[in-house]
């Protein structure tokens, strides 16, 4: 239980590092592939819609331990760290809150679950018999 605790106060400690993402995002010395990781990142966390729903026994807060401090930790070793410092140094300058209402990676996320709901279904449904 006390490896869970640390590893939930280290998912914590993470997730603040969006607002430093988000600042470091919109830094021009940030490599494309960077930019293309921190959009996937904080739009996945903004997100209403998670890709492993929460209600779902133990793999619901996978995407919460595992997926996102992966993200995080992937899209932070990608940018320059004279960004990192500066972007760091403006998130403590200037705190801000981020909403999660980005509707757009909540739209793809759900489109995502329809699809594989469907392939589901007719892969089943292919191999139901019911004689």
């Amino acid at each position: 239980m006390e490896f869970l605790n640390k590893l939930k106060l280290k998912v914590k400690e993470l997730k603040k590092e969006i607002q430093v993402l988000a600042i470091a995002y919109s830094d021009p010395r940030t490599p494309w592939s960077a930019r293309l990781l921190i959009g996937l990142t904080v739009g996945y966390l903004l997100s209403p819609i998670d890709l492993i729903p929460d209600f779902i026994p133990i793999l619901g807060i996978l995407d919460d331990l595992v997926l996102v401090p992966l993200l995080i930790t992937a899209s932070i070793k990608l940018i320059p760290e004279i960004v990192m410092i500066e972007a760091r140094a403006e998130a403590i300058k200037n705190p801000k809150r981020m909403k999660k209402n980005n509707w757009i990676v909540a739209f793809a996320i759900l489109l995502l679950w329809l699809l594989v709901i469907y392939k589901l279904f007719t892969y089943f449904q292919g191999k139901t018999s019911y004689f």
